[in-house]
């Protein structure tokens, strides 16, 4: 049966409508979309199945019928993602001296070490006297967070203790609850600062009945963690769903990620087919056996894969006759991956690298940084323009307008079907978004930015970018002093060697500028060069 929309216009490239009453095999390319052009969009419903792959039991697929994937009505079964732990920030990259906003499945939250209580405080980026941001304040002198835009102080609680403007003999309005901030619950663990996302007070001591995933090997002193984040410029669900697939390592990540390939290749780039067998889905994640090792996601933000099962999983295996087949790991590795609804359109990766081998008392943690950006950006655009087809067509018709015939789609499909099921196809935003209006595309530059996405809120990469820009400036200036001193000089063989110091400190100047630049700022990415 037809279903025919008629003509609409397609207003701009910068407000995508979703559109959750049509399916079909029509993929209009948003390069070709015009502001105000008129498009018929007539749609046939694809005849064809959905399926997901269970890896290793049977070479022929479970067959999923396509209904199922409607949005549940069962509260019991609705995923409430006001009611669980969310990841903010490693605290290795926090500075203890000053504020730091951050924006969490759309809250904006001021992050501040309470020197007072000796912990961190995550407290709503507003001040109740104007709406400023706190994350714009200081640490006053008393160890209180402090509103610049009039002075206002306030504590670890949220109470308010000083209020300039009051006068000392007056009423004491600083103690009305109307001059409070309110605050999150928060801890630390693994290194992270994370929050409940409900300043309810009945929420107040929830780290007494519930903590956020528990993942052994990030506690494990014996082995190495790399741990970093950035910003990406497309939404939560494409994220997961991008770390998740394996398949595409070979050829959106080609000559960056090395890892064991066939014997006898198809192709340039080495792909094969990967065994994958999803245990059963439930609202709250599910987990995988793979033919080199585990996933695990953990709703709504952890991804786990690992060359070993969660503790508990070890007795329970997904496939015993697969995980026979895996010879055990020479040594332990894990990719974990914390994927942060921001906005619509905008999430962030925090994500740590976890080996028994101790290379990074050797290397500092930006030069990691360094290939690890790279391959973000490589697959950066692919994604930020797919989230844009999957919201014309809507998200909760991906299986119908996306064919993945093969197993290695399984991680995939399993995250699409939790995501329609129990997620409600979207990010719960609670009003403060329209979930299908994404931001606007930016330049390419802007798109693929380092500075702001990363360097500012990376320790590491922060301090390099700072050191490296002042060695470049000594280099130019030694290089302008040598051409003085030698022009000065009378000794032919101290001018030589001083104009010689000078040619070389002024090419070491230049190419230090492009390294900065192509490191800590913008680094583009052409497959069709690689």
């Amino acid at each position: 049966m037809e279903v025919a929309l008629g003509a609409c216009t397609v207003p701009s490239l910068r407000i995508l409508k979703t559109k959750t009453q049509f399916s079909g095999p029509i993929f209009t390319s948003l390069s070709s979309l015009r502001p105000n052009s008129r498009i018929p969009l007539i749609f046939k419903p694809s005849p064809r199945k959905s399926v997901l792959f269970t890896a290793g039991v049977s070479s022929s697929p479970t067959v999923l019928p396509t209904e199922p994937e409607t949005k549940t009505d069962s509260g019991s079964e609705k995923f409430d993602w006001y009611a669980n732990w969310y990841p903010v920030m490693p605290v290795c990259d926090l500075d203890k001296r000053a504020p730091h906003g951050k924006r969490v499945v759309g809250l904006d939250l001021v992050v501040w070490w309470d020197r007072n209580e000796n912990q961190w405080k995550v407290m709503d980026d507003t001040c109740p006297h104007r709406l400023a941001p706190l994350s714009d304040g200081r640490i006053d002198q008393r160890g209180r967070l402090q509103c610049v835009y009039h002075g206002w102080c306030f504590s670890g609680s949220g109470d308010c203790k000083f209020i300039p403007q009051a006068p000392p003999d007056g009423p004491p309005v600083h103690t009305f609850k109307q001059a409070c901030v309110a605050v999150y619950p928060s801890t630390v663990q693994h290194d992270i600062i994370w929050f409940w996302p409900n300043t309810d007070p009945q929420y107040k001591n929830i780290i007494e009945k519930t903590k956020p995933p528990y993942i052994p090997e990030l506690e494990d002193p014996s082995i190495t963690k790399l741990i970093a984040s950035r910003d990406i410029p497309f939404g939560y669900d494409i994220l997961i769903e991008n770390l998740m697939d394996a398949a595409h390592v070979p050829y959106a990540h080609y000559g960056l990620m090395h890892a064991p390939g066939p014997k006898v290749k198809a192709d340039r780039e080495g792909g094969t087919p990967l065994e994958i067998n999803v245990k059963t889905i439930d609202k709250n994640g599910y987990s995988a056996l793979q033919n080199w090792g585990f996933s695990n996601f953990i709703a709504p933000c952890v991804y786990r894969a690992s060359t070993d099962p969660l503790p508990e999983k070890r007795s329970e295996s997904l496939a015993p006759d697969a995980y026979e087949k895996t010879a055990p790991p020479k040594h332990s590795l894990s990719l974990i991956f914390l994927c942060v609804p921001v906005s619509p359109g905008r999430s962030r990766i925090i994500w740590t690298i976890n080996s028994g081998l101790d290379f990074d008392k050797i290397v500092p943690r930006w030069v990691f940084h360094i290939t690890q950006n790279k391959i973000l950006d490589s697959d950066l655009n692919i994604l930020h323009v797919q989230e844009r087809k999957i919201l014309e067509r809507g998200p909760e018709n991906w299986q119908r307008e996306c064919f993945v015939p093969t197993k290695s789609d399984a991680l995939v499909v399993a995250f699409r079907r939790w995501f329609n099921k129990y997620g409600g196809s979207e990010v719960d935003w609670r009003g403060r978004f329209d979930p299908s209006l994404l931001p606007p595309t930016p330049p390419r530059e802007q798109l693929f930015d380092r500075y702001w996405s990363h360097v500012v809120n990376c320790r590491s990469c922060n301090t390099a970018y700072k050191r490296l820009n002042a060695l470049e400036v000594i280099l130019q200036i030694f290089s302008v002093a040598s051409v003085g001193i030698a022009a000065a000089s009378k000794r032919t063989a101290a001018r030589t060697g001083l104009v010689l110091a000078a040619v070389l400190c002024y090419a070491a100047s230049k190419w230090l500028s492009h390294f900065i630049y192509k490191t800590f700022r913008y680094h583009d990415y052409n497959h069709a060069l690689v």
